[in-house]
């Protein structure tokens, strides 16, 4: 499977208004794992940058004047998108700001969802996560992932980011490193495992008391309430606890009926 983590920077918040992209970095993923392929290009805007957009990512228009036009790279893009699934954390940001742009191409109408499939890892977080923060930088925090170079956004490093934050997300994260494998080492010594003795007497099978079974429901109940009814032991209709057997003596074998 072929993804691509996709971040923006822009000259302000709304596309409707005139603002434009200033920064775009994608980062290629192949079976969850990083190809070493990436797509990074700084935006002459043809308007100026809001002052507050400046404060987030740092990017002057001095800087931005020397950098080429959308239309000038959007080809390069366009191919290094296409057929792949874009994961993009707040998706509809980014997209409208893509499509802004794309509109603006001469030749026939393109839209960034008929070129390519979109995760949003936004709503997935909040699907995760209910009631809880999930920006970058919270999700982060929650999943250990180190972003203290971060001083300012930047959508190549936001990208790449994104990235350790979606396979955290979606089943733990495998090797990033270009060509890294896993090698079993020949210096690790191998000690042999006792048996563990079993202790002679009696196995006691402890049964809660009427009181922890009522406060356990009452706390199934809480959970199944939170998570908006979709739990499962709501879903399925368990069977009756069978009565408690006799005590059976430690290394006994029970008789056969």
């Amino acid at each position: 499977m072929r993804q691509i983590i996709l971040d923006t920077e822009t000259t302000g918040l709304e596309p409707e208004q005139g603002h434009r992209i200033i920064e775009i970095g994608c980062v290629e993923m192949v079976n969850r794992r990083k190809s070493g392929r990436t797509f990074h290009r700084y935006l002459r805007p043809d308007r100026e940058v809001d002052r507050g957009a400046i404060q987030v990512h740092g990017l002057t228009n001095e800087f931005l004047a020397q950098q080429p036009r959308f239309a000038d790279i959007a080809d390069e893009l366009i191919e290094f998108i296409s057929g792949a699934e874009l994961i993009i954390h707040n998706a509809a940001f980014d997209l409208a700001f893509l499509d802004a742009e794309l509109k603006r191409l001469p030749g026939p109408l393109r839209q960034t969802r008929k070129i390519c499939n979109v995760i949003d890892t936004l709503p997935l977080a909040r699907q995760m996560h209910p009631g809880q923060r999930n920006s970058l930088d919270a999700l982060c925090k929650r999943y250990g992932i180190d972003n203290s170079h971060r001083e300012l956004h930047g959508a190549l490093l936001d990208a790449q980011i994104l990235l350790e934050v979606y396979l955290a997300m979606t089943g733990g994260q495998t090797a990033l490193i270009l060509g890294e494998t896993t090698e079993a080492s020949t210096d690790v010594a191998f000690e042999p495992v006792a048996a563990v003795v079993r202790p002679r007497g009696l196995l006691r099978v402890v049964r809660a008391s009427e009181e922890e079974l009522a406060a356990h429901e009452r706390m199934l109940t809480t959970i199944d309430k939170s998570s908006g009814g979709k739990t499962l032991w709501k879903q399925l209709a368990l069977p009756e606890m069978p009565p408690a057997p006799a005590p059976i003596a430690a290394g006994a074998v029970p008789a056969m009926a």
